[in-house]
């Protein structure tokens, strides 16, 4: 689904990224770990197509095609889909009329209400994306984008931030929905039946905690810009409460 090569990537004058390998098949949950300002979240930008993001080495694959400089609209058309960490407010669009953008390309209709009931969002259609919602709304409200577009590549950042454990419950089980975790389905790329349904994502996380309400294929761990461990995510989460972040990397010289 998603294969990075020797990424490397700069923001303005200083390089975030270096020497960056990744591959995530298709119908895998990856969690990247690592301690604030290590390069997660630029890392999940550069593969969105955003702005201010450089480029200087490397490449990113998508399903087979090289997307590295691709606009970020294609990318979104093509199946890429991201929930922020901390998106903006805008002021005179409604929610409603957002989540119907992201449904644009869907071959079938979707039923915005029905989505919005399964996030208990049905009350927030009406008002302005953002405006005034808590922490836990504000991810419900990504989510639901999520669901309208229905990507095969979810990038999910720091999903669990600023959401008390009520919510975390729900967005959990909105993600596993979303990847079709717990459905076992059969394809033409899947000939045999497996968890997923083709679905992949690259979920972000600094605490691990999503780890409880969400099933991952593996974990990787990102320090000062490069990954330096690759293995069971519960095992890294482990190690990284024992021992810190700085033994991960010590263990990768």
């Amino acid at each position: 689904m998603l294969k990075i090569e020797d990424l490397q990537v700069r923001v303005g004058d200083r390089t975030i990224l270096d020497n960056v390998n990744m591959e995530i098949p298709e119908g895998e949950t990856h969690i990247l770990f690592g301690p604030n300002g290590s390069g997660k979240t630029t890392l999940m930008m550069t593969i969105m197509g955003f702005s201010g993001y450089e480029v200087t080495r490397g490449r990113i694959i998508f399903k087979g095609r090289d997307i590295t400089y691709l606009p970020i609209h294609e990318r979104a058309k093509m199946g890429i889909g991201v929930s922020f960490q901390r998106p903006p407010t805008i002021n005179g669009l409604k929610t409603r009329n957002l989540v119907e953008i992201c449904a644009r390309n869907r071959k079938e209709p979707v039923e915005i209400e029905k989505l919005a009931e399964r996030l208990n969002f049905t009350s927030f259609l009406d008002r302005d994306v953002n405006q005034n919602f808590s922490g836990g709304e504000i991810k419900r409200s990504e989510l639901l984008q999520l669901m309208a577009q229905d990507p095969d590549l979810i990038l999910l950042d720091e999903p669990e931030s600023g959401v008390d454990l009520e919510n975390i419950a729900l967005l959990g089980e909105t993600i596993n929905m979303l990847l079709g975790r717990g459905v076992a389905c059969k394809t033409e790329r899947l000939p045999k039946a497996r968890l997923g349904c083709g679905k992949s994502a690259l979920v972000i996380t600094h605490t691990g905690h999503i780890l409880d309400y969400i099933t991952a294929d593996k974990g990787q761990v990102l320090y000062n810009g490069h990954l330096c461990c690759s293995q069971n995510a519960r095992e890294i989460l482990k190690w990284i409460s024992e021992y810190g972040y700085e033994e991960c990397l010590r263990c990768a010289i």
